[in-house]
C-alpha cells in the first residue's frame, strides 16, 4: 500500500509540474531592453517602407498629371509654372530660390516657356537689371489642367477607402505634415542641377 501511495504521489507531483510548466508558458515572456529596441527598429523600418510606398504613389500621380498635357511642358517646366501660379508676378531669382535651382537653369526653362507663350518676362521697375516673370492665360490653363487632374485622381483613390479609413489616413497625414514642419517640401534644401 505504501508503494501504491508513493506511486500515486509521484504521479500527482508530475501532473503538478506539468500544470506549472503550462502556466509559465502562458505568461508573458520577459521582455528585455534589447528586445524592445529590436521591436521598435522593426516597427520603424516597416513604417518607413509604408511611407516610401506612399511617396512613390504620390510622385507617380504628380508625373502622370503632367503627362495629361501631352508634352506641352516638361516636369521641370511645369514646376516653374506652378511656382508662378502660387507667387504671381515675381523675380526670376525668387523662382530659382523657391525651386532650389540655379538662376541660369530657370532662365533656360523660362526661355522655352516664353517661346511657347506660357510665361511673360518683364523688367522690374525698381531694378531694371532684374527680370520678373508672370504666367500668361495659357500658363494658367496648363496649371489648372494639372491641378484638376491631380485632385480628381486623389479623390478617386481616397474614395476607395471606407469613411473610417479616410479619416484615419487624413489625420495621420496631417500629423506627418505638422511634425515635418510648415513648408517642408516646398523648398529645396540645396541648389539642384537640372
Amino acid at each position: 500500500m505504501t508503494q501504491y501511495l508513493q506511486g500515486g504521489n509521484a504521479g500527482y507531483e508530475r501532473d503538478a509540474r506539468r500544470t506549472r510548466a503550462v502556466e509559465r508558458s502562458r505568461e508573458e515572456p520577459e521582455v528585455t531592453e534589447a528586445d524592445h529596441e529590436v521591436t521598435e527598429a522593426n516597427h520603424a523600418a516597416s513604417d518607413v517602407e509604408v511611407l516610401q510606398q506612399a511617396t512613390r504613389l504620390l510622385a507617380g500621380i504628380a508625373l502622370r498629371s503632367v503627362e495629361i498635357l501631352h508634352g506641352a511642358v516638361s516636369l521641370p517646366q511645369y514646376r516653374v509654372l506652378a511656382v508662378l501660379a502660387d507667387l504671381g508676378e515675381v523675380r526670376s531669382a525668387r523662382v530659382a530660390d523657391t525651386l532650389g535651382l540655379e538662376a541660369s537653369t530657370v532662365t533656360r526653362l523660362v526661355d522655352r516657356l516664353a517661346a511657347a507663350g506660357h510665361v511673360t518676362r518683364s523688367s522690374d521697375p525698381t531694378n531694371r537689371s532684374a527680370v520678373t516673370l508672370q504666367l500668361t492665360a495659357s500658363g494658367h490653363d496648363l496649371v489648372e489642367q494639372v491641378v484638376s487632374w491631380r485632385l480628381r485622381e486623389l479623390k478617386r483613390i481616397v474614395l476607395c477607402l471606407t469613411p473610417a479609413d479616410r479619416i484615419a489616413l487624413t489625420s495621420s497625414l496631417a500629423l506627418l505634415v505638422d511634425v515635418a514642419g510648415e513648408g517642408y517640401g516646398a523648398r529645396a534644401m540645396h541648389r539642384l542641377p537640372l
